[in-house]
């Protein structure tokens, strides 16, 4: 029988060889052939932040991470400069490493009058805030009010509403006030890098605009 057999497809690398355009030279059939050699390069997400909610305290300091808090405690007849430097130095051991924000919380001027000991509570305050700047971290100071205004929606909640807050967003937390409050300086941070650590509503993130952020750029995967 007569007739013509049928075309047989030939490709190589994904071309259809039969189909390349006549007005192509060796030069464009190279490049579309290196470009089909060529893996696609994955596109890269920044990495989640890692940040350190801190709530400072010379009887129990509380920190937290995206998923984690802890406390510092000094033995109880600890005092002066001696329990200052036994809080900086179990922080630098055992906390301190790799973070991209250190959110702390910023001294509560008005809830100080007439408390004894208000004075050294301000000099734990900047030895740690010193220790920070030295090693380089980024440090956001919160107000207090702050705080409160992100986990509740009123910046003049008491403890008892902070702690149902906390329980409220995030379900798995155990730990006593001082770790709710660094909890929620860490969900403050992370809110405010893009990688928020609960859902809050629009009302409660705009304590975050009252905030000093520093510059940060997050490294990529």
């Amino acid at each position: 029988m007569g007739g013509h057999s049928p075309t047989r497809t030939r490709t190589y690398l994904g071309l259809n060889i039969l189909n390349i355009p006549k007005t192509w030279h060796a030069t464009s059939l190279s490049v579309q052939i290196a470009r089909a050699l060529t893996p696609e390069k994955p596109m890269t997400q920044p990495l989640p932040p890692r940040v350190l909610g801190l709530d400072l305290s010379l009887t129990c300091t509380g920190l937290a991470g995206a998923d984690w808090t802890d406390t510092i405690k000094p033995p109880a007849k600890m005092r002066g400069t001696a329990r200052m430097m036994f809080i900086r130095t179990t922080l630098l051991d055992r906390f301190l490493n790799g973070y991209d924000v250190v959110a702390v919380e910023g001294p509560s001027y008005g809830s100080q009058a007439g408390q004894a000991g208000h004075h050294e509570r301000a000099g734990l305050w900047w030895v740690i805030r010193c220790v920070l700047d030295a090693r380089g971290h980024q440090v956001a100071v919160i107000p207090p009010a702050s705080v409160k205004r992100y986990a509740t929606g009123k910046g003049n909640a008491d403890k008892a509403a902070m702690m149902l807050a906390v329980a409220r967003r995030f379900p798995w937390f155990d730990g006593g006030e001082d770790e709710a409050d660094a909890l929620w300086l860490a969900a403050m941070a992370a809110d405010h890098l893009g990688h928020p650590m609960c859902d809050m509503p629009a009302a409660n993130r705009k304590a975050l605009d009252a905030v000093q952020w520093p510059e940060l750029t997050l490294a990529a995967a």
